[in-house]
């Protein structure tokens, strides 16, 4: 009778473990099912304009005018604009956010560090459109004082996007930096380094892969923002013209116009959505080669 229980219980683990593990190969190919279907749906609505327009016209044209006869669909200014702000946040929130991780992972005492933590941890749930409010309500008029102008321009675009990617930069790069293994450090103070050296020298460069995974996700929240950038950044459809002007990003476009847009305009946004896919498909292929090359 044992013997008999014994061999239930084995039969019924492994069904467990089998059904566990098809629901997990399930749950990942959902996952990956999603992004083919969002693939198929924007390249299907967006591919027929851009093919009848003109790829070059559209990418490189200068001038987004959709209710003048004839109408023009150039997304260039959008573009330009979508990869200033991004590089302006890039620029601002990374050097912040990786020196920030540094600190919380090896500087920080522990009762500094269990208010620290979740108050980064706060910042990634709050809604993009309350960032844009701050921002309008609290960054708008100080660079409205300094630079003039409405203050709603690059600066301020590229200011509080810079401020919206700093929890995804601080807690994934503080991840990577605990993840090393302490003998690096160990062995670094055994000979002779001081604290700050070791970590910077030795820490920071073995933990470059999580750091650069960071940055990528850091550019892709960056470059796909929209209710924030809405506010701020004065979504005015042309060449970018300084710091302090305003621009319009190719989600904000988007955003703006697909509520009223019909026919040959609605489907210039779709294509506008298609050129935007592919923009971070570059950049997210971009950085995986480099990982690979470089060994990281």
């Amino acid at each position: 009778m044992t013997i008999i229980g014994n061999e239930g219980e084995l039969v019924k683990s492994k069904f467990i473990e089998s059904f566990m593990k098809n629901i997990f190969l399930i749950s990942a190919t959902m996952s990956i099912v999603a992004i083919v279907l969002i693939c198929i749906f924007i390249f299907a609505g967006g591919l027929p304009f851009i093919e009848e327009y003109g790829l070059l016209n559209f990418i490189l044209g200068t001038e987004w005018k959709p209710s003048d006869t004839p109408a023009s669909y150039g997304i260039l200014p959008m573009i330009l604009g979508s990869l200033i702000l991004t590089l302006g946040a890039i620029i601002l929130g990374v050097p912040v956010g990786v020196l920030t991780a540094t600190y919380l992972a090896k500087f920080s005492n522990k009762k500094l560090y269990k208010f620290l933590k979740p108050c980064i941890n706060l910042m990634a749930g709050i809604p993009s459109i309350v960032y844009g409010f701050f921002a309008l309500t609290a960054i708008v008029p100080i660079i409205r004082a300094l630079v003039g102008g409405t203050g709603m321009n690059i600066i301020t675009g590229s200011i509080l996007l810079g401020i919206m990617i700093l929890p995804t930069i601080i807690s994934l790069s503080e991840a990577a930096i605990r993840a090393v293994p302490n003998s690096y450090y160990e062995g670094s103070i055994a000979l002779g380094a001081s604290h700050e050296r070791a970590i910077l020298s030795l820490v920071l460069p073995a933990a470059r892969s999580g750091i650069l995974s960071s940055i990528i996700l850091g550019i892709g929240r960056a470059i796909g923002e929209t209710m924030a950038v809405v506010l701020v950044a004065g979504n005015q459809a042309r060449m970018p013209a300084g710091l302090t002007k305003g621009v319009r990003t190719m989600t904000t476009n988007i955003v703006i116009e697909m509520a009223y847009a019909a026919d040959a305009h609605r489907e210039a946004l779709i294509a506008t959505a298609v050129i935007l896919l592919v923009f971070i498909l570059i950049i997210n292929g971009t950085f995986l080669i480099l990982k690979r090359r470089s060994g990281i």
